[in-house]
């Protein structure tokens, strides 16, 4: 991957339906760790993670929501 701000079609964790998940644009901001990314979407700052097997990216807008200042992700 080269340049890491770059918008693509990710599976969204929000938009799971039952088992089914649903993509959505989404943009990969930074890399923050291994295999570990920052990732906008809907204007919410989240972790993403990348799955080498689909080749898609998965996006976790419910419990990944990276506040300013945290690098952890927790929204607690």
């Amino acid at each position: 991957m080269i340049g890491y701000i770059n918008k693509c079609e990710c599976y969204v964790h929000s938009l799971k339906k039952g088992e089914q998940n649903q993509l959505a644009e989404a943009t990969i901001i930074k890399k923050i760790g291994d295999n570990l990314y920052l990732a906008e979407y809907n204007g919410v700052r989240c972790t993403a993670i990348f799955n080498f097997f689909t080749g898609y990216f998965y996006v976790d807008d419910l419990y990944g929501i990276q506040i300013a200042g945290g690098a952890d992700g927790d929204n607690d």
